[in-house]
């Protein structure tokens, strides 16, 4: 089980890409401000593999809300409560995160481990990011060189 920000979601929705959360990971929760954020565009169904939980109304989750947005905020907390990894993004999220001692990936750990796996080539994971760029994500090629080193 994993706990989901709303950013990766977002590219593999648009992307029909689904299948690269699937294979790593047999069930992934959203907290209910996530699935309003993948949802803002339209109404989204989510797979059988992703559920969505509240996260419990606290002091960690009001304090994150100061910092972060809802999404974020309520990811984190859930991670916590749960006692989960976590999927998210972006950068301040990811740093308060790791200082909450969560276990986090994100989209380009993800495309790593599928590649490491066998489910993606990296010809395929090259593509697939292209059209994650093309289709708005932003992600340095400084990063994404020294991913496809370590493959």
């Amino acid at each position: 089980m994993i706990v989901s920000d709303s950013t990766t979601l977002i590219i593999l929705f648009d992307l029909n890409r689904l299948e690269l959360l699937s294979n790593l990971f047999p069930k992934i929760i959203i907290p209910s401000a996530v699935y309003a954020e993948i949802s803002v565009k339209r109404a989204i169904e989510l797979p059988p593999f992703i559920s969505i939980q509240k996260a419990s109304e606290n002091e960690t989750l009001k304090s994150l809300r100061q910092l972060l947005d809802l999404g974020e905020s309520e990811a984190i907390a859930l991670a916590l409560e749960l006692k989960s990894k976590l999927i998210i993004d972006e950068k301040k999220g990811r740093k308060i995160a790791m200082r909450q001692r969560l276990e986090i990936i994100g989209l380009l750990g993800i495309i790593y481990v599928n590649i490491k796996k066998g489910f993606l080539s990296k010809g395929e994971a090259k593509l697939f990011l292209n059209q994650a760029i093309d289709h708005g994500y932003r992600i340095n090629q400084k990063l994404i060189d020294g991913m496809f080193e370590k493959v």
